[in-house]
């Protein structure tokens, strides 16, 4: 369907057509103005003519007006569903605009409401526990699993440096050493004293 520009004079005419009703709102839609009720679109401007939501019956007796069409926005073969565009005869006669806003009306007011969708009942079933391997039985006269070598071997823990076992061998050269000055000296006093003459008194 070609893009047609919306006259300005339609919009008043549309909105003094509309029924009185306070569940109808109005917002700007396709350049124009489009009723709602319950949150669903029921009728609006579009290029010179009106388009409206109606039910199977009331369809068939808007199709057979000449130029009334199934409402294809986009001109692409998406067609709006139950929405017929009436032709631009139908805004020269406000009587007959008001009788298909009316029908347009009261078949989306039976429709469900616009986002209300229906509940689910969900079975709440426990949730599965995760299956356990059972535990495995050591089998009589198993050798223990070996540890790591690393904690087993102390060489690197208590294994003195070579450094260290350095050092105390010398001193325990140093210490024998002095033992033996010290007994040869004490031995030599002993010699010594033995050659001295004894005081005769």
């Amino acid at each position: 369907m070609a893009w047609v520009k919306i006259p300005k004079e339609n919009h008043p005419l549309f909105r003094a057509s509309l029924p009185r009703d306070p569940r109808i709102s109005t917002v700007n839609m396709f350049g124009g103005v489009a009723a709602k009720v319950n949150g669903q679109m029921f009728a609006g401007l579009f290029a010179r003519g009106a388009v409206v939501k109606l039910s199977m019956s009331d369809q068939e007796v808007a199709l057979a007006l000449d130029g009334a069409s199934m409402f294809d926005p986009m001109g692409n073969g998406r067609v709006m569903r139950d929405t017929v565009f009436l032709p631009e005869s139908v805004m020269d006669e406000q009587d007959e605009l008001r009788g298909w806003l009316r029908k347009a009306l009261d078949y989306t007011a039976s429709l469900p409401a616009k986002g209300a969708r229906a509940t689910k009942k969900v079975s709440k079933k426990p949730a599965k526990k995760a299956a356990v391997p059972p535990a495995t039985k050591k089998k009589a006269g198993s050798k223990p699993a070996k540890r790591d070598a690393r904690k087993r071997s102390p060489s690197k823990i208590t294994a003195p440096s070579r450094r260290g076992s350095r050092r105390s061998r010398r001193i325990a050269s140093v210490r024998r050493r002095s033992r033996g000055c010290l007994r040869s000296t004490s031995a030599a006093r002993r010699r010594h004293r033995a050659t001295l003459p004894r005081d005769r008194t």
